[in-house]
């Protein structure tokens, strides 16, 4: 289940000015079955998420989410598993 709002971002660019001026960077998304996404969430380029986590509403999601775990935060965090 997907919230309103939660935006997948696949695409970035290097940090470097010199380098971003030259290319993007890219990378999927995985997402395993019975996740909920909250409102507002954001996915960013190579995450997987596992089966049967919940990520919070406005988490900013940059690392991947264990299964059977919340995260939340700005920068999304483990808070808890069961």
């Amino acid at each position: 289940m997907i919230g309103p709002k939660a935006t997948f971002i696949t695409m970035g660019h290097p940090v470097d000015p010199e380098e971003r001026r030259r290319f993007l960077t890219g990378a999927p998304i995985d997402v395993a079955e019975n996740v909920w996404i909250g409102a507002g969430a954001t996915i960013l380029p190579g995450v997987s998420i596992g089966r049967d986590a919940v990520v919070a509403a406005g988490a900013v999601v940059a690392d991947d989410v264990p299964a059977r775990s919340l995260v939340a935060g700005p920068k999304a965090a483990v808070r808890r598993d069961w």
